[in-house]
């Protein structure tokens, strides 16, 4: 679920955090950082976990609908239920793997929060996309996947008060959030009607290895800060130290650290990962300074020798 770029990001907002805090203690940034990357899949089940409520809560309204003596928007449809009936939706729903999950994190958000279950609920059901996949006729999984993925990207992903929600909930979630939805509709858009449940709760790490990654990136930056700092100033000497931005001065000390120390990660990786990541969390002076720094100091190391890369390499 979490590529290496992700675990960098993870690693760069803990390294700030710790300097915001101006608290040096390792222990505690390697549990923040753990913790950190672990509430990035609570955030995917959370998500998850708000499709099963949107199912729940339209089986409630057709069974109050039964009840009823006045007709309603509902029954001019020809199936009122294809939206309950909806496949991809009861796989989700009677996942029990997710149930196990959820109940072992005791995570109820959403029983404890429904009024913004009910906002988005409200917000389908009187959507374009719900009427027209409620009268298009069609009765199949492709179908029914279609419209979940349409009714994710367009109103609950979108939606400013559930953002509001993760928000003041966690606050690393705000960056988490894009990279979680992109992931999910990436996942929906591969189910079909023999997806196993598991498929749904995929592992957060590929392997163990991802995890020694983060805490040696983490590990090795900080405590050889004054040299990464000395590298930086080497090659920044129009600079003065206080004119860099905290954030590109975390991003080239991470990118210098993983070039020297990470021998099986290519060079070329490490440049394009940290360009991206200071595309994204920078201005586009600042990644331009940064690629230049960068670009030396890897034709540096390579003259002296101190560029030493092994094998094909991670990404």
């Amino acid at each position: 679920m979490l590529t290496r770029r992700h675990i960098r990001v993870k690693v760069m907002q803990c390294i700030y955090a710790l300097v915001q805090s101006k608290d040096d203690s390792l222990e505690k940034q390697e549990k923040f950082l753990k913790m950190s990357i672990d509430n990035m899949y609570v955030l995917y089940l959370l998500i998850l976990s708000l499709l099963v409520e949107l199912h729940r809560m339209a089986q409630k309204h057709a069974s109050h609908a039964s009840k009823k003596y006045l007709a309603t928007a509902e029954d001019d449809y020809p199936d009122p239920e294809k939206f309950i009936k909806n496949r991809l939706l009861q796989q989700i729903s009677n996942n029990r793997l997710l149930q196990e999950a959820l109940s072992k994190r005791k995570l109820n958000n959403w029983y404890l929060n429904d009024e913004y279950v009910k906002i988005l609920y409200k917000e389908i059901i009187s959507s374009d996309i719900y009427k027209a996949y409620m009268t298009n006729g069609h009765d199949d999984y492709e179908d029914d996947r279609e419209l979940v993925l349409q009714l994710f990207k367009n109103i609950i992903a979108p939606n400013e008060k559930i953002y509001d929600y993760f928000e003041d909930d966690k606050l690393t979630w705000v960056d988490d959030l894009p990279i979680v939805n992109t992931y999910l509709v990436k996942r929906l858009r591969k189910t079909n009607e023999s997806t196993r449940e598991s498929f749904f709760l995929p592992p957060l790490l590929k392997d163990e290895q991802d995890m020694v990654y983060a805490n040696q990136l983490l590990v090795k930056t900080l405590l050889n800060d004054a040299k990464w700092e000395e590298e930086i100033e080497g090659k920044t000497p129009n600079w003065d130290n206080d004119r860099i931005a905290e954030i590109d001065s975390i991003i080239l000390k991470m990118a210098i650290c993983e070039l020297l120390n990470f021998h099986t990660i290519p060079e070329k990786v490490t440049l394009n990962e940290y360009l991206e990541i200071a595309k994204e969390y920078s201005t586009p002076k600042s990644s331009i300074f940064i690629n230049g720094v960068l670009d030396k100091l890897a034709k540096e190391y390579k003259a002296d020798g101190r560029l030493q890369k092994i094998g094909r390499g991670l990404h």
